[in-house]
């Protein structure tokens, strides 16, 4: 049995912990990854096949903290950020089988078919209502209080479906979109919260925060390979089978089985990236009942269909995607345009489209047959899409613990996270469990804990 000793094992090396690897090597601490699966990344993975470059888990992501934006100034060298087309901004929502823009301005708000009447009118008394008092208020319950009822099923359930695949009625404010929480909360008013923080002085890393939308230059698997550079292949163990941690002297013992072989590395910190369903096996030494909050969690699950053309016959991809509302009640959450978004994604003639179906509303389509899938999607993006050619690339990926929820329960779930960690010190539990869904957000929490192993939080 080997046994090797570092400063720091982190368990799972998706973009969490392989972001988190290389914050704590950068301040000289010894760091070792263990990853179950073959390949590091999580579900982040590009692949490139027929002339289309796709994306197999996330397509896309957004440069909303300094954390992720410094991220890529460490490693250009490594990798490319590159940023959406700025013809892509534009977002459909489709009502009633047509798609409309989503509003960007004044008068696109007043003229848009998505919105009511009455609602627009409403919108006008925002900046006045007082805020909520509910700390757990639902996202639905917020939206429908301070905008109206037509603002959630044309805005913000489309939105929903599009970063969760979940429900806005279960989703708790506070956690799932901390940003609108504050602004009413601090402000007193999402337009006015929007319109003062515009006008707040920004640090150099706070700017380079823009909100664009995001790639790297080949796909993200590129960035994936760019950390496994930085932190040195010897120091991630791929293929790791039955993974399991135990409290010792001075920290922790971290055992698997890598080709046949029972190894054991040991450390006095350990973190956990791990979702809430593979804590049990993980974590023996705590009782099921004292993981119940984490293992609990709720997950969608997602279904992603990657369609290539060659040559494009239907409705112009001219921009990010099209979301669906609740309310048209069709059979897919979503669709990106990748090749419209990203330059080199598919041939000059021809598009890139990423379809998206499941969800907390529907989860019954992850268990459908892969014709089943195929026949919905292409019947679904025909009808949208104007396009009855069959494409020339079809691939489909499931995910069945695609995204938390953050639902009432995540409450007591931080409490649980906070209880644990208090009971083991040593012991950190991180990942998407916690701290938002996002890249940026996987990155930014990474940065805070690597800052208080190392001590130089702020």
């Amino acid at each position: 049995m080997n046994t090797k000793t570092a400063d720091v094992i982190i368990v799972g090396a998706g973009l969490t912990g392989l972001s988190m690897a290389w914050f704590l090597k950068k301040e000289g601490k010894k760091v070792f990854l263990i990853e179950k699966e073959k390949k590091t990344g999580g579900v982040i993975n590009t692949v490139s096949e027929k002339g289309f470059t796709y994306e197999t888990g996330p397509n896309t992501g957004v440069l909303s903290t300094p954390e992720i934006a410094n991220l890529f100034l460490e490693l250009k060298d490594f990798c490319k950020l590159t940023t959406a087309n700025p013809k892509s901004k534009k977002r459909y929502i489709l009502k009633r089988g047509k798609w409309q823009p989503l509003p960007s301005g004044l008068l696109s708000g007043i003229t848009t078919p998505l919105f009511t009447f009455n609602d627009k009118l409403r919108l006008l008394g925002e900046p006045f209502r007082k805020p909520g008092t509910d700390p757990d208020e639902s996202v639905a319950q917020l939206v429908i209080r301070r905008m109206g009822r037509s603002f959630l099923d044309y805005a913000v359930d489309p939105f929903i479906s599009g970063i969760y695949a979940g429900d806005p009625e279960k989703l708790i404010t506070r956690y799932a979109l901390p940003k609108l929480f504050a602004l009413e909360q601090n402000y007193g008013s999402f337009i006015k919260g929007a319109i003062k923080k515009a006008k707040e002085p920004k640090t150099e890393a706070q700017k380079r925060a823009t909100g664009e939308v995001f790639s790297v230059e080949g796909g993200l698997g590129s960035l994936i390979k760019a950390l496994n550079q930085k932190i040195g292949i010897e120091n991630i163990f791929t293929d790791a089978n039955d993974n399991y941690i135990t409290p010792v002297a001075g920290g922790y013992e971290v055992s698997f089985t890598l080709s046949g072989e029972k190894s054991t590395l040991t450390a006095p910190v350990v973190v956990t990236t791990s979702g809430g369903y593979g804590l049990p096996e993980l974590l023996p030494f705590i009782s099921p009942e004292k993981l119940k909050p984490v293992t609990d969690l709720h997950y969608a699950g997602i279904v992603q269909a990657a369609l290539g053309y060659n040559v494009w016959r239907g409705t112009k991809p001219d921009a990010f995607g099209g979301l669906i509302p609740s309310k048209e009640r069709r059979e897919i959450l979503g669709i990106l345009f990748p090749s419209a978004i990203f330059n080199g994604r598919a041939p000059e003639s021809g598009a890139l489209l990423s379809v998206f179906l499941g969800g907390v509303k529907r989860p019954s389509m992850i268990s459908k047959s892969d014709e089943e899938i195929k026949e919905i999607v292409l019947r679904e993006t025909g009808e949208m899409m104007s396009n009855s050619d069959n494409p020339d690339l079809f691939r489909i990926y499931r995910y069945s613990h695609a995204i938390p929820q953050y639902e009432k329960s995540t409450g007591e779930r931080l409490e649980c996270i906070r209880s644990i960690q208090d009971q083991y010190p040593g012991l950190i539990l991180a990942g998407n469990i916690r701290d938002g869904i996002g890249m940026a957000d996987r990155v930014k929490q990474a940065k805070h804990i690597s800052d208080l192993i190392t001590g130089n939080e702020r």
